[in-house]
């Protein structure tokens, strides 16, 4: 059995049960949802719950799964107006104690394709897996549904200003292919 809570300390490796699992079920209280909400540039959070298990994958690593459902209030990338979203995803996070990084070609590094792989350290923190979760899973631009980019005209004074139809030399070719098209089949 799990029961809610607002906080978990980050758990001791050393402390977790090899052969038990350990579950967790967070639900952070209306100030903390506040703190979340204000350090992803969040309009609001109104509600967050991440819960799942912990268990030993191997003699030396470990396994989480958990399920994070959140609503939250983003501004629009259109009129700013709120919009809210409501969030609901599977979260799969697998802490290696040997973890093989990429190796570094001319200065660059290849990020690995599995991003669901993290190394162990001496602590699994519940708290910032499930905050990065929901960094990762957030709309990157949400949008009322009514909401459409204008077109936006700007120029001299004096001058005839460009439109996105004048950037687009194309398509008066093919206006005029089509009037020409019309003038054969009479």
């Amino acid at each position: 059995m799990t029961t809610q809570t607002d906080t978990i300390a980050p758990l001791r490796v050393a402390d977790l049960p090899q052969n038990r699992v350990t579950r967790f079920d967070l639900a952070p209280t209306n100030e903390r949802l506040n703190e979340i909400a204000e350090d992803l540039g969040l309009l609001g959070l109104r509600k967050l719950r991440f819960h799942g298990e912990l268990r030993a994958s191997g003699r030396t690593d470990w396994r989480l799964t958990a399920h994070l459902g959140a609503t939250v209030d983003q501004p629009c990338v259109v009129t700013l107006e709120p919009v809210r979203t409501r969030i609901e995803a599977d979260i799969e996070r697998l802490f290696l104690k040997t973890l093989e990084l990429p190796e570094e070609i001319d200065g660059e590094v290849e990020m690995p394709e599995d991003d669901t792989v993290e190394e162990l350290g001496a602590e699994i923190d519940i708290e910032t897996v499930m905050r990065e979760a929901l960094a990762l899973n957030l709309p990157l631009y949400p949008r009322k549904d009514e909401a459409e980019l204008g077109e936006a005209v700007f120029t001299e004074p004096g001058k005839d200003a460009m439109r996105d139809e004048d950037a687009r030399p194309f398509a008066g070719l093919a206006a005029l292919r089509d009037k020409l098209d019309g003038d054969d089949e009479k």
